[in-house]
């Protein structure tokens, strides 16, 4: 894992926001989330219901509202607020803590080699 804030990332005009600190030309797929009160992002996501969730590339998550933690391989969390930026990496179980107080509005993507097939003809 790793961490930056918002206004570490490259001023960029071509390509995508995040270039600089993940792999990948293009933003291949993500979304918007509006976490739960104290919800655990990805619990029991697993085959068979087990409690994993990896990914085999990058994944990003820009923390727009809130706070919470990142919990990395069951063993470690990390405390993240608004305006940080989390590189999860690939193979790393991780998911995503939202506060009870104030919790977490997140966009998350993963970057890849081509562009989302809804950008494609």
């Amino acid at each position: 894992m790793k961490t930056y804030r918002l206004q570490q990332l490259a001023d960029v005009t071509e390509g995508h926001i995040l270039k600089d600190i993940m792999p990948g030309d293009y933003l291949t797929y993500g979304g918007l989330a509006f976490e739960r009160p104290g919800a655990r992002a990805h619990t029991n996501d697993g085959p068979g219901g087990i409690d994993y969730h990896v990914h085999e590339d990058c994944e990003a998550f820009l923390i727009l509202q809130g706070k919470g933690e990142v919990e990395i391989n069951k063993a470690h969390n990390y405390p993240v607020k608004t305006g940080d930026v989390v590189i999860i990496e690939p193979g790393e179980d991780h998911h995503l803590i939202s506060s009870l107080e104030d919790p977490i509005v997140v966009v998350w993507c993963h970057a890849g080699a081509t562009r989302n097939k809804n950008q494609i003809d």
